[in-house]
């Protein structure tokens, strides 16, 4: 394999201590380049003393020959942008991307599959706020500062695969000696004391540099840019199809949403996927040209007057379209809600949202009665009175979906927290019950899909190119239709159910290439179960054995699945037993990859729906053509889902029962503790 990029890729061995870094002047460090987006100025609340105290934090990095000139820039950086990123230390001799892993510098294959992901990670193409290591989510970062990514990509450069990296909150503890089974990275982040994971205490830990957020697939470095949620979103729409419309044919329905900055971008992609007119709100002309650019979004509107003649036109002509609109979602739902009254075609089938809301007075929302603009200062300059907006909107954004339910909308809560804050911000968003008026999308459709096992499980071809991306389509798409076969020859309940999985992912599979939906590296996503996944990854580790892949490939998920994540308002929601604020499954996920051969564990507080909310836990494993990399993916990717679906069995889940019966006979040293449900009339008996 050629190493075309290895001589520029040795830099990565030299840590800071590269010249020019050094050389750079102050105006340097602190210009902004126009050609990325940058994360809005963070608010950090420290005083003084604390203040101090970051800076002290920041100065560990480096020689104290250096701390004199580096804490005066240090402290600019944090009253003009509200963190140390360490912006004198970003790199630029090189593309910051996803490099074929022959041209990484390194004693281990695991580790060169590592710095790729990292790297990819941090593509200006992939990531949200590049510069500021921020992948998506407005505040899910891979690193707290520049100085953490070059020490991790110079420890990974030296480490043998008889070494684990340790990394705290983005912190490289350093490494450790262990073994060649164990993982060769082991990360945490924001594992705080569970009585110190406010919102207010996220942003003063991190304005510290003492911990981070790091969302689920940021942190963990397994994100493959928007692709990901193009397929889950895709797959939720098809499902939500099937449940509210009744049918998942939804051409010419009508999806809106907002939100096209990180992951939210995908939302228009699998709207026009499922051949629906899909309207997606954003205020950031950025973020909606990038989607554009991308051909993500299929159209640009600005202005209510042409929105609402676009979409009458889509409906008429009933071709797919997905159409970015530049402005706040909370003006589109009320010119839709007082639409609606006199013409049922703009009645949408289907609404949610994706704006940032687990983060929503820091950029992750924005209020209707100012401009984009204003808010960007308002958030900084008079925070209270931004909350106060933000908080107005909320209400008149729910007002407005109520209506619109009234007539006939389904809406659901797409896992960004907008139910919560909604309820916070005192909108009419409560039963008189006290539980939400609208499911979030898991509790309503994706949970029984994950008590099945399927879930977003992810490769990636480390040799950068695109014929071995298609060779794993085409592996994938085999083993989707001998699965499909062999459920349809059980004919059982659970095999009619798996086949209806099982068919829109073969569809998604076969069908993906022409949709030009790779950013970044040459990754693939598909919603499988473990059966599934461990038939995929020996079929992938044979293809690269035999030569028919000419690089290793790296596996991950998203955290997002049936095991990986505690969310009592997204991932469990639909755990009906009590037990859905418990963090057990996640924290098991987590360790049971660890001794079971994964390549890299991580272990996250927030995710999704914010800091505080969730605990959820994530892998990478490295196939390489070898039957130790066999052995690993069989015994990990079953514990990898069963876990989940286990507890999802014991909490009642008909689905995930009927899948737990089908992997116990699959495995015969799996033997796990059955519920005995009491019947609802011992329990009438009790009088209570």
């Amino acid at each position: 394999m050629a190493n075309s990029h290895a001589t520029t890729l040795k830099c990565l061995t030299l840590g800071l201590d590269q010249p020019e870094f050094w050389a750079r002047t102050e105006e340097q460090v602190f210009a902004r380049d126009p050609s990325v987006p940058h994360a809005p100025k963070r608010v950090h609340y420290l005083n003084a003393a604390e203040k101090k105290q970051a800076i002290r934090n920041a100065l560990r990095y480096f020689a104290p020959k250096d701390h004199a000139k580096l804490a005066k820039e240090f402290l600019k950086e944090l009253d003009v942008f509200g963190h140390i990123y360490m912006f004198r230390f970003r790199p630029t001799n090189y593309e910051m991307q996803a490099y074929p892993i022959a041209d990484y510098p390194s004693k281990s294959i695991q580790a060169a599959g590592i710095q790729l992901m990292i790297m990819n990670n941090l593509d200006r193409r992939v990531a949200q706020f590049p510069h500021e290591l921020i992948t998506y989510g407005g505040n899910g970062s891979v690193f707290s500062n520049w100085a953490q990514y070059h020490l991790v990509m110079k420890y990974l450069s030296e480490m043998t695969d008889e070494q684990t990296l340790v990394m705290y909150s983005g912190h490289p503890m350093g490494l450790f000696p262990s073994h060649k089974d164990a993982p060769r990275v082991v990360v945490t982040n924001g594992m705080v004391i569970p009585n110190y994971s406010s919102r207010a205490d996220y942003d003063k830990l991190y304005a510290m540099g003492v911990s981070q957020y790091g969302q689920m697939t940021a942190g963990s470095y397994c994100y493959i840019g928007p692709q990901g949620i193009v397929h889950g979103t895709t797959i939720t729409l098809l499902n939500a199809g099937r449940k509210y419309v009744g049918t998942s044919d939804l051409r010419g329905k009508l999806f809106v949403s907002a939100g096209l900055g990180g992951m939210s971008g995908a939302q228009p992609k699998a709207g026009f996927i499922c051949g629906m007119i899909a309207v997606i709100a954003e205020v950031d002309r950025a973020a909606l040209d990038k989607r554009f650019e991308q051909g993500w979004v299929t159209e640009k509107v600005s202005g209510l007057d042409a929105l609402i003649a676009r979409i009458k036109r889509a409906r008429a002509d009933k071709v797919p379209v997905s159409i970015g609109y530049h402005g706040n979602v909370v003006d589109v739902w009320e010119r839709l809600a007082k639409e609606a009254v006199k013409d049922a075609d703009l009645i949408p089938e289907l609404g949610s949202d994706q704006t940032s809301l687990h983060n929503p007075f820091q950029g992750g929302y924005y209020p209707a009665q100012i401009s984009f603009e204003e808010s960007q200062v308002m958030m900084v300059e008079n925070p209270d009175k931004f909350k106060a907006l933000v908080q107005e909107s909320l209400r008149r954004q729910v007002a407005a979906i109520n209506q619109l339910t009234a007539r006939g909308m389904a809406y659901f809560d797409y896992g960004n927290a907008m139910l919560l804050e909604s309820s916070r911000a005192g909108a009419d968003i409560l039963r008189e019950d006290g539980e939400f008026k609208y499911p979030s999308y898991v509790q309503a459709i994706m949970g029984d899909i994950f008590s099945l096992g399927f879930g977003p499980f992810r490769w990636v071809c480390t040799s950068g190119l695109e014929s071995d991306l298609q060779t794993t389509d085409e592996i994938a798409a085999q083993v989707l239709t001998d699965l499909s076969k062999e459920s349809k020859a059980r004919a059982n309940e659970l095999g009619k159910r798996q086949i209806e999985q099982y068919s829109d992912n073969h569809h998604w599979i076969t069908h993906c290439g022409e949709h030009k939906l790779v950013v970044g590296s040459q990754a693939r996503i598909l919603y499988v179960n473990a059966e599934g996944r461990m038939r995929v990854a020996l079929a992938l580790n044979q293809a690269i054995a035999d030569g028919r892949l000419k690089g290793p490939v790296m596996l991950s998920r998203d955290h997002h699945d049936v095991s990986g994540t505690d969310s009592p308002f997204r991932e469990t929601s639909n755990v009906t037993d009590g037990s859905k604020f418990t963090a057990d499954m996640s924290v098991h996920n987590f360790v049971g990859d660890a001794f079971r051969g994964a390549t890299s564990v991580s272990l996250h507080n927030g995710g999704g729906v914010g800091w505080g909310e969730v605990m959820n836990g994530g892998f990478l494993l490295l196939l390489d053509g070898t039957e130790a990399a066999a052995m690993r993916a069989r015994r990990m990717l079953f514990w990898d889902v069963n876990n989940g679906i286990a507890r999802r069995a014991w909490a009642g889940n008909e689905n995930a029962q009927m899948q737990i019966n089908e992997a116990e006979a699959f495995e015969p040293l799996l033997k796990l503790t059955r519920p005995q449900q009491a019947s609802d009339e011992v329990l009438a008996s009790l009088g209570l």
